[in-house]
C-alpha cells in the first residue's frame, strides 16, 4: 500500500476551526476564544488559518451525558456568594449609589431578600429542566421586579437601577466560573452552567427594567400574597459588605 493510500484511509491529524467546532458542538467563535485563553491547544498556519490536533479535540468530545454535581456539593452556596460580594465590595470603594442613602433599618430586609435571591438562583441552576426549574426562575424574577419598583420609589433612575443590578450579577457569574474551573467541571458542564445563568440574568434584568418603568414614582408597591410588604431585593448589591449575612466582617 502506498503512503498516499494509507493517508487516505485514516483521518487527518489536524482539523480546521470549523471542523473542530462542529465536532464539539460549539460555535467557531467560542472555540477560537477557548484557544486564545489556552484551554484548547492550536496553532496558526503561515496563511493565518487556525488548526487543532484531532486527538485533543476528540478528548473534549463528551461521552454519555452525566449529571453535573450539585452546586451545593461543589461548594456553591449563598455563603460563598456572600464572600464574593465582600471581595467585590472591597474593590468598589465607597457606595455612591442610591443604596448608600438607605439607613440600617431599611437595609435589613434587603439583606434578607438578597439571601433568598441567591438561594433561588442556585436552586434554579441545580433543578432538572421542567416545572421545578421554571418555578425557581419565576421566584427570582419576582424578586427582580420588586427591586425595580423599590428603586423607582427611592428615586433611582433606570441607569442607576441597572448599574446596581450589574453589581449583583457580575460577581455572581464570576464566582460560578471560578467554581467550575476549580472543581474541574468538563467543558460541556461548565459551558452549560454559564450559558444558563447568563440567560437567567438577562431575564432578571428585563424584569427589573420593566417593573421600574411601570412603577409610580414614590410608590413602594403592593403587599405580596402573604400580606407582607413588597420586598426589596438586589439593593443589597451595593458595596456594603453586610448585604447577605447581617453584619460586617
Amino acid at each position: 500500500m502506498t503512503t498516499r493510500a494509507r493517508a487516505a484511509g485514516r483521518p487527518r491529524e489536524w482539523m480546521s476551526l470549523g471542523e473542530a467546532a462542529e465536532a464539539l458542538g460549539v460555535a467557531p467563535t467560542t472555540l477560537r476564544r477557548w484557544a486564545d485563553d489556552g484551554l484548547v491547544r492550536s496553532f496558526v498556519t503561515p496563511g493565518g488559518h487556525r488548526r487543532f490536533m484531532r486527538e485533543s479535540i476528540d478528548a473534549l468530545v463528551p461521552g454519555e451525558k452525566r449529571q453535573r454535581p450539585s452546586l451545593d456539593r461543589l461548594g456553591g452556596t449563598p455563603e460563598r456568594m456572600a464572600r464574593a460580594y465582600r471581595r467585590d465590595a472591597g474593590h468598589a470603594g465607597a457606595d455612591s449609589t442610591w443604596v448608600g442613602a438607605l439607613d440600617g433599618s431599611e437595609r435589613d430586609p434587603l439583606r434578607e431578600r438578597g439571601r433568598a435571591l441567591a438561594g433561588a438562583l442556585l436552586a434554579y441552576l441545580d433543578a432538572t429542566p421542567g416545572p421545578d426549574r421554571d418555578a425557581r426562575l419565576d421566584e427570582a424574577s419576582a424578586v427582580a421586579a420588586d427591586y425595580g419598583r423599590l428603586a423607582r420609589a427611592h428615586g433611582a433612575t433606570v441607569h442607576q437601577t441597572v448599574e446596581t443590578y450589574l453589581r449583583f450579577s457580575r460577581p455572581f457569574v464570576a464566582e460560578l466560573a471560578t467554581l467550575a474551573r476549580r472543581r474541574n467541571l468538563d467543558t460541556t458542564e461548565a459551558t452549560e452552567l454559564l450559558e444558563t445563568i447568563l440567560a437567567a440574568m438577562d431575564r432578571l434584568l428585563l424584569e427589573t427594567i420593566a417593573a421600574h418603568e411601570s412603577a409610580a414614582p414614590g410608590s413602594l408597591g403592593a403587599p405580596d400574597d402573604l400580606g407582607h410588604p413588597a420586598p426589596a431585593p438586589l439593593a443589597f448589591i451595593g458595596p456594603s459588605p453586610d448585604w447577605i449575612d447581617g453584619g460586617p466582617r
